[in-house]
């Protein structure tokens, strides 16, 4: 597909947001495997990276990054994966919204799956290392891999039942990602459940689909450093549920078969 020049958002049916702190080492490489995939999809799409007050040059990476699909840079001061991911969201048009991590360790031959889902009516999909069809790489180390299954059990009724909140590839229908993205308070590692909750109370399903997942060099969360702060987000998205009222259900998705595809659009 033909790259589209800056602009031209309103003919994307697809915007994947990608929130990136001091992710010089790793965003070029992200960002083309990023680009090809999405450039391999039937409709247009197209990259938001959200430099999250980094102090290296991933900004300057991300606005001189060429490829087959656009890319906006936006910059988030606020410091924390859900500022960022908040930030991504809220600047997004396009009927449908998503966002991955900068390292692209959910391989992505699983777009295509998503956005079929998105497509025919499944209003929040998200990948999930837990389902029974995952193939799982070199998931870190034992303690992580037990303070993961043992996070997600304490959460799961908040995030739509789901067994795995944290994979960092979740897609959603747009109007409904700007809507949970506005009520986000969540700036830190907790909130993927604060979004889903979000959109839950909604009244939106969430559906999960197998992924390939192989774990990367590099990232900043810690189990030991990070545990209780993230703890301590979780009784905050507690608290939240229970003091404020559930917002109107989103209104229910029909199929879109008239999304504008990548040969129809041209290359803007």
């Amino acid at each position: 597909m033909a790259g589209a020049a800056p602009g031209t958002a309103g003919a994307v049916a697809l915007e994947v947001v990608v929130p990136a702190y001091n992710e010089a080492a790793r965003l070029p490489a992200g960002l083309t495997l990023l680009g090809g995939g999405l450039a391999g999809l039937p409709v247009r799409a197209g990259i938001i990276v959200v430099d999250n007050a980094s102090t290296d040059a991933t900004a300057d990476l991300a606005r001189a990054w060429s490829g087959p699909v656009p890319v906006r840079v936006l910059h988030c001061a606020e410091r924390g994966k859900g500022a960022a991911v908040r930030t991504g969201l809220l600047a997004t048009r396009a009927p449908y919204v998503g966002f991955c991590d900068a390292d692209m360790a959910t391989g992505l031959e699983a777009l295509d799956r998503a956005l079929a889902l998105l497509t025919s009516g499944h209003p929040v999909v998200v990948g999930s290392r837990r389902h029974a069809a995952s193939d799982v790489q070199g998931y870190g180390q034992p303690l992580r891999r037990l303070g993961a299954i043992t996070f997600n059990r304490l959460v799961r009724d908040l995030a739509g039942g789901i067994s795995d909140t944290q994979c960092g590839f979740k897609f959603f229908a747009g109007d409904l990602a700007r809507a949970a993205a506005a009520d986000l308070r969540t700036a830190g590692f907790a909130f993927d459940v604060e979004l889903l909750m979000h959109c839950a109370r909604r009244g939106a399903p969430v559906t999960d689909i197998p992924v390939v997942w192989q774990d990367r060099p590099g990232s900043t969360f810690s189990i030991r450093r990070h545990s209780l702060a993230v703890l301590g987000e979780v009784a905050r998205v507690r608290a939240l549920a229970a003091r404020r009222p559930a917002p109107a259900p989103a209104p229910a998705l029909t199929p879109d078969t008239a999304l504008p595809s990548a040969s129809a659009a041209g290359p803007g």
